[in-house]
């Protein structure tokens, strides 16, 4: 089992949580959504929840529930920048399909 961040990934969420000026990492998860039943939820973790599994890559610690971990196990996470758009992006080896808007995924 495993999450792990690009060098670019990395590098955003380090640099804003020290913007932040708090934070012990990125927690990812996945909700019920969309029109293929996935979405993916990233945040900023101010403390590990009881549940949550932790990995650490390139500095960073990741905090994932469990019920989510099933269905990313596997996915890396990037950070891209085009233009004037930046956003978060997710290789995840168990998605099956993804809508047309790439806001949700199924597996």
């Amino acid at each position: 089992m495993a999450i792990s961040l690009t060098e670019s990934a990395a590098h955003r969420v380090q640099s804003f949580l020290f913007a932040r000026g708090a934070g012990v990492g990125l927690r990812l998860g996945v909700r019920k959504t969309g029109c293929s039943g996935f979405a993916y939820v990233i945040n900023y973790a101010d403390a590990a929840l009881p549940d949550d599994v932790v990995f650490e890559d390139r500095g960073v610690k990741v905090f994932v529930d469990p019920v989510s971990l099933s269905l990313i196990d596997g996915t890396v996470i990037d950070f891209v920048k085009q233009g004037l758009n930046e956003a978060f992006r997710f290789k995840n080896p168990n998605v099956k399909g993804e809508c047309g808007c790439g806001e949700s995924f199924s597996v």
